[in-house]
């Protein structure tokens, strides 16, 4: 259980989820268009209903992975849909892009726009999937079947700090990176008091019927309870979420459908046993595995101890044995 304090400051936070078209293949999907108009489109609404009085302002606003299909810097209608977006509620926008680097690297990232500001930091996927964010061998393998729909490698990032947006510090991950808990520590170590999952589940249809992405949510779950943290999960087509640091889910939004979810959370401050002891269990728990493993093993090859130890038989048969004939026969 989490052993952090109680939160000292809470925040308002909104998860928008824009929906997409439901697709049969990547090839389609690499084709639709209007992700990011959809997510305008639910963050619009949301403003109108702050405006009426119907929703709380939020103090962040966060879009899934892929919301935008490329860089929002360099994409001058992309841009100024986003920057729209920002005014329309003048909150902090975490935005989910395709961002260009120096000598032609690109990078899965999380990107922050700040109201005035435009786009000020960003937080770029660690965990990339081999086959899916890149080929393995490329030169070998990347010319094969539906692996053409993969024109790049993305490059890996590197940094761990919070996303800053005012009294909010967004430890994010990207997709299935919440499965990896080394990925979330590292965020909490650095000061997150809110966890973030940007994913983009749509991408996977085929296996998101089939769980993927109540799946996903389950690991977020895990998250808040081993770290004491609010999670918001933000995804284009469902499920999105917000869960509580004790593990409930306070709201849901369903998938193929666009919606707009909103809460206070608390900003959960302090260090949890999880947090403290990192690896520490699991590698304990698999050594005591190997080590019950190769005793077994050990135990097994040992030759074993019976009465006719010393006495090697011949052909496998019995043997009767010769007893001394009694006193007087």
């Amino acid at each position: 259980m989490p052993d952090a304090g109680p939160a000292k400051r809470t925040a308002v936070v909104a998860v928008v989820q824009g929906n997409v078209p439901k697709t049969r293949s990547l090839a389609e999907q690499a084709r639709v268009q209007g992700v990011a108009e959809n997510h305008a489109r639910e963050t619009a609404r949301l403003a109108a209903a702050v405006r009426r009085g119907d929703a709380e302002r939020p103090d962040v606003v966060l879009w899934p992975e892929n919301s935008l299909d490329s860089d929002p810097i360099r994409d001058p209608v992309l841009g100024s849909l986003v920057a729209d977006s920002v005014r329309a509620l003048d909150r902090p926008l975490l935005v989910g892009a395709i961002l260009r680097g120096p000598r032609g690297t690109s990078y899965n990232a999380g990107q922050l726009w700040l109201p005035g500001q435009g786009p000020v930091a960003f937080y770029a996927k660690r965990q990339l999937v081999p086959f899916g964010e890149y080929i393995p061998a490329r030169d070998l393998l990347g010319g094969l079947g539906s692996l053409q729909l993969i024109p790049r490698d993305f490059t890996p990032g590197t940094s761990t700090k919070p996303l800053v947006a005012g009294r909010v510090r967004m430890g994010d991950v990207i997709c299935y990176e919440i499965a990896y808990d080394g990925r979330v520590r590292d965020s909490v170590r650095a000061g997150a008091n809110l966890l973030v999952v940007q994913t983009n589940n749509a991408t996977y249809e085929r296996a998101f019927e089939a769980g993927q992405s109540d799946q996903q949510l389950a690991m977020a779950r895990i998250r808040a309870l081993e770290f004491g943290r609010a999670v918001a999960v933000s995804s284009t087509s469902g499920v999105s979420a917000l869960v509580a640091p004790d593990g409930r889910v306070t709201d849901r939004a369903d998938t193929w459908r666009p919606a707009a979810l909103e809460r206070r959370v608390p900003l959960m401050e302090g260090r949890t046993v999880a947090e403290r002891l990192g690896s520490w269990p699991e590698t304990l728990l698999a050594g005591l595995a190997a080590a019950g493993l190769a005793a077994g093993l050990l135990r097994r090859r040992r030759p074993s101890v019976g009465p006719s130890a010393g006495f090697p038989l011949s052909d496998g048969a019995p043997h009767e044995t010769s007893l001394p004939a009694a006193a007087g026969r």
